[in-house]
Parts: C-alpha cells; sequence; structure tokens
C-alpha cells in the first residue's frame, strides 16, 4: 500500500471551499533556484501566487505538482510547482487556510512491530487529566 501525502489532498480542499466560500485563493511557496518562477516577486524567500479562475488558466493540482498558465507583466508563463515547495494556501479576504510544516520539521508517527496494536490504540485514545486550566503550547 502506498503511503500519499495528505499536502495536496490538503490544498484541492481548501481551493475548493475558498472557490465555494467565494473567496479568492492564494497560494504561498518556498522560492529557490531551480525554481521556475518570476524572481521580481520573490519576497523574504517565498512567492505568493492568487490562483482564483480569474488570475489563472488551466490550474491542475495533482499530487506531484500545481501547474497553471498566468501573465506577469503581460507576458502569459507555465509555472509547474511541485507540492513540496507549497507552503500554505488561504483566502485572501478572511485569511483562513492551511499552513505546511518545512518537509524536514513535518510530525510523522511510527508503529513498529514491537508496539502492540492494543497499547497503540490506547496511546492514541487516553484522555489527559484535565486541572480546568489549558496547557497548550505553541510550535514552531
Amino acid at each position: 500500500m502506498s503511503n500519499n501525502s495528505t499536502k495536496p489532498y490538503l490544498i484541492r480542499s481548501i481551493y475548493e471551499w475558498c472557490i465555494d466560500s467565494g473567496f479568492t485563493p492564494f497560494v504561498s511557496v518556498k522560492a529557490y533556484p531551480e525554481l521556475d518562477v518570476p524572481m521580481e516577486y520573490i519576497k523574504n524567500g517565498e512567492i505568493v501566487f492568487n490562483i482564483s479562475a480569474n488570475a489563472v488558466h488551466g490550474l491542475i493540482i495533482n499530487n506531484e505538482s500545481l501547474s497553471f498558465d498566468a501573465r506577469f507583466n503581460g507576458v502569459s508563463r507555465k509555472l509547474d510547482i511541485p507540492i513540496d515547495a507549497v507552503k500554505g494556501i488561504f483566502a485572501k479576504e478572511v485569511n483562513q487556510g492551511i499552513a505546511f510544516p518545512p518537509e524536514d520539521e513535518e510530525i510523522k508517527v511510527e508503529i513498529t512491530n514491537e508496539q502492540s496494536s492494543d497499547s497503540v490504540q490506547n496511546s492514541l485514545t487516553a484522555q489527559p487529566k484535565t486541572s480546568g486550566k489549558p496547557k497548550l503550547r505553541i510550535i514552531k
């Protein structure tokens, strides 16, 4: 069984939510030298694209890449952006969406053969003791 990344599925779902809600979907992309994007629009190592139907043509979001045709300063360009380079997708009007952790910081859960399915299930469903005070912490 193949282990597909959830990232392209989440990108497609947030895109669809934006369109259904009448919002403008924007994607933030990590810019690196090998990525063929308009360099004059890169700020702080990233570039942001409006991927609404009014802004791009031929949008395809598959499991490997996000591709579309867009005009920059009147010049049409075909962009093919690897899914790994997408940092997030959000609705411009309400600034809601999803941001993805850098690939090297992605959290993964692995189950080894030594762990029984019962102990794993118990640890996943165990309810923490509450003291009435939330114990949240921000992880960057």
